[in-house]
């Protein structure tokens, strides 16, 4: 089961962060926006579509919207500061340029999600009663 999950939340987070890739270049390429508010911009869009994507495909809850969706938010909040200071250190203080700092922040920032999300967020209320097994 864990070895489908993750799986799971990698395709569902691939989906998110093509968004939020698609955010931040844009909103860098094209709008000439600062790195930092274009990759977080980016990131709280990506992080919608990962807590539909990840409620309806990844984890079996039985957690409500509302329990789920403050979870996923102090989460999110989390990422989003990992995300922040990674991106200032590696594109300010270490001079990366902003794709490659912003891959090596995903990666990061993508173990941090599953294991909260699984440990927190979704995690079932109640214990899930193991299969029986056929003789």
């Amino acid at each position: 089961m864990l070895r489908r999950q993750f799986s799971s939340f990698v395709l569902v987070g691939g989906v998110a962060t093509v968004l939020h890739y698609s955010v931040m270049i844009g909103l860098k390429e094209l709008a000439h926006a600062p790195v930092i508010p274009a990759t977080l911009t980016g990131y709280v869009a990506g992080g919608l579509l990962n807590y539909a994507l990840n409620r309806r495909h990844t984890f079996a809850t039985d957690r409500s919207h509302a329990q789920a969706g403050w979870r996923f938010a102090v989460v999110a909040a989390g990422g989003f500061s990992l995300t922040w200071a990674l991106m200032a250190l590696l594109t300010g203080a270490l001079a990366i340029p902003y794709i490659p700092a912003q891959m090596f922040t995903t990666g990061f920032v993508l173990i941090y999600n599953f294991i909260a999300h699984r440990l927190w967020t979704f995690r079932a209320t109640r214990p899930i009663a193991p299969q029986r097994s056929s003789p």
